[in-house]
């Protein structure tokens, strides 16, 4: 049975490749090092891989999977479980507009909650692009860490929905300007 797309090559003079089209006389490789090339059907000096052949290297499918969360972790934003507080759990918002004719609104406290937190891990994802920016000058990098310190500062109120008092917001400590 010939060889379809899909199937894995060795080449004596390209290496490794994947077969990605199948002509009349000829099929479509692309090698690793070497880019697409055509090789005639009956090249001598092309062997099938067969998977018995084929021997593991580099990381399993786990490792892979726990290197994959801590990039995203890293440069996406995605931050460890935080807890809400107990006392807060299934409780409800209530939003009142001044005007009394228009309606309260609701929010679970779950999702604002949430909100909060998807607020904090992105300031900090923040906090390491500009930490570990290669234009910005330490001056530039450290006048923006501390407005990003005030916004902590600004959201300390709610820290009373953490459950957890290392989850918090914390701002500028003891520099209170007189």
């Amino acid at each position: 049975m010939e060889p379809g797309i899909g199937t894995r090559l060795q080449h004596t003079q390209f290496g490794p490749g994947v077969i990605v089209d199948v002509r009349l006389s000829s099929y479509l490789i692309s090698f690793i090092h070497h880019g697409i090339k055509e090789i005639d059907k009956k090249d001598d000096a092309l062997d099938e891989i067969i998977p018995e052949q084929i021997k593991p290297v580099g990381e399993t499918s786990s490792e892979v999977e726990k290197s994959l969360l801590q990039i995203l972790r890293y440069w996406n934003g995605i931050g460890e479980p935080v807890a809400l507080g107990d006392r807060w759990k299934n409780g409800m918002m209530l939003l009142h507009p001044a005007d009394k004719s228009l309606k309260p609104k609701e929010v679970p406290v779950e999702m604002f909650f949430h909100k909060i937190v998807m607020l904090r891990d992105r300031l900090r994802v923040l906090e390491q692009n500009i930490n570990s920016h290669k234009v910005l000058t330490d001056e530039d990098k450290l006048n923006l860490q501390q407005y990003i310190t005030r916004i902590y500062g600004s959201l300390t109120t709610f820290n009373v929905l953490f459950r957890d008092k290392e989850d918090w917001f914390v701002g500028e400590k003891g520099s209170k300007e007189e």
